[in-house]
């Protein structure tokens, strides 16, 4: 097979490793051609959730270390504007979502003159890699799929965790990427409620819902223990957080949001400084991992070896699941509580809580694992 050039045709698959030259570089130059900006611009799709934008800090600080003259746009939803700024990695964001029913944007409005590089955070494709190659790009990093036999890149390995796949992507392109270096700083916001237990009933899908009535048992068990209590609430959400309040016995002034998104800023004070946050496997649930805050995580239909936390002292990871089985046992985006969420129980949850370390204690635990690898995690009570 023919070794490829150091700079592919435009919307082509970049090469491996020692044969990928980035286009834009000093090395890329040939044919007496000189680099058409003096800052080249890497596009990167990942028009997912708050989770899956966070679980992707690791390969986007890569990039970053790696491309340190680029302009990097990351495609992602408006509203995640703050979550990019806050990676400290990201210079410009492209507003980007799928419509109710897709995967993938149907379209992005790049301006401009074409990519220097794509780079496919979003998924496996063949869709994500199409909208990419529309664009045009100069090179494209991405994972391998036989709807798109131009993409060279990995194969893709459905059991991984999130975190460490798409940092294999990169590594798979000679560029070096850490999985454990995720975390954001806490801003400069006040909390609106320092030391706080953060309880967070909602999930995007009924699967990883864990019921309201639980949520509320444990809200009111950890108030009358003496802790001060928060039940936060996506878009949409009012209604559930109002009702786990209620149910709990606390004021409605302890629901933050529901009527629409909080504030980044505000959600990020709130999770950095609060005592625990106990949740179902969400958004919120990374945002803790991000912020270093203990944890503690219930999983249903996918295992949290793919999704969970980092095996730490400060996270503790709740799984109804009955000896080992499939990474994906149920549909996580079904409409009925997963038969494995069902299993945790109000006394798992609040003796998890109970094991968390102090905070201050967690806080010493920055690096105890810098890999990130989730190889741990607390099994449900039968």
């Amino acid at each position: 097979m023919t070794r490829p050039g150091p700079v592919p045709p435009a919307g082509a698959a970049a090469p491996r490793g020692e044969d990928f030259v980035l286009p834009g570089t000093a090395s890329a130059a040939h044919g007496g051609r000189t680099a058409r900006r003096s800052r080249p611009r890497v596009l990167v799709l990942r028009a997912l959730g708050l989770g899956d934008l966070l679980t992707a800090v690791p390969a986007l600080r890569a990039l970053r270390r790696h491309l340190p003259g680029y302009e990097v746009v990351l495609a992602a939803p408006e509203r995640f504007a703050g979550v990019a700024a806050s990676t400290g990695c990201v210079d410009r964001l492209l507003p980007a979502r799928a419509p109710a029913g897709r995967a993938v944007p149907v379209s992005l409005d790049w301006p401009g003159p074409v990519p220097d590089l794509a780079v496919d955070l979003h998924g496996n494709g063949p869709s994500s890699h199409l909208l990419l190659q529309r664009l045009r790009p100069r090179a494209l990093l991405a994972y391998r799929h036989p709807g798109t036999p131009d993409v060279q890149g990995p194969r893709w390995r459905p059991e991984e965790h999130e975190r460490e796949r798409w940092c294999r992507l990169l590594h798979w392109y000679g560029i070096a990427a850490d999985p454990g270096d995720l975390r954001i700083p806490p801003g400069a916001a006040a909390s609106p409620a320092p030391g706080a237990v953060v309880v967070h009933p909602g999930a995007d899908a009924a699967a990883r819902r864990w019921p309201a009535e639980r949520f509320a048992a444990v809200a009111r068990a950890l108030r009358r223990a003496g802790h001060e209590v928060v039940v936060t609430a996506g878009a949409g959400e009012e209604r559930l957080a109002a009702s786990v309040a209620a149910r709990a016995g606390l004021p409605p002034a302890a629901v933050v949001g529901g009527r629409g998104d909080v504030p980044f800023d505000r959600l990020v004070a709130l999770v950095a400084r609060a005592r625990c946050v106990v949740v179902g496997d969400t958004g919120l649930a990374h945002l803790a991992t991000a912020l270093g805050t203990p944890s503690v995580v219930l999983f249903g239909p996918v295992a949290p070896r793919l999704w969970g936390p980092p095996d730490l002292p400060r996270h503790r990871v709740l799984w109804g699941q009955e000896g080992d089985g499939p990474a994906r046992p149920g549909d996580a985006h079904g409409r009925v509580p997963d038969a494995r969420l069902l299993r945790v129980t109000v006394a798992d949850v609040l003796a998890a809580v109970r094991s968390l370390p102090a905070p201050d204690a967690a806080a010493g635990t920055a690096d105890a694992r810098p890999d990130g690898r989730p190889d741990g995690w607390a099994r449900a009570s039968s």
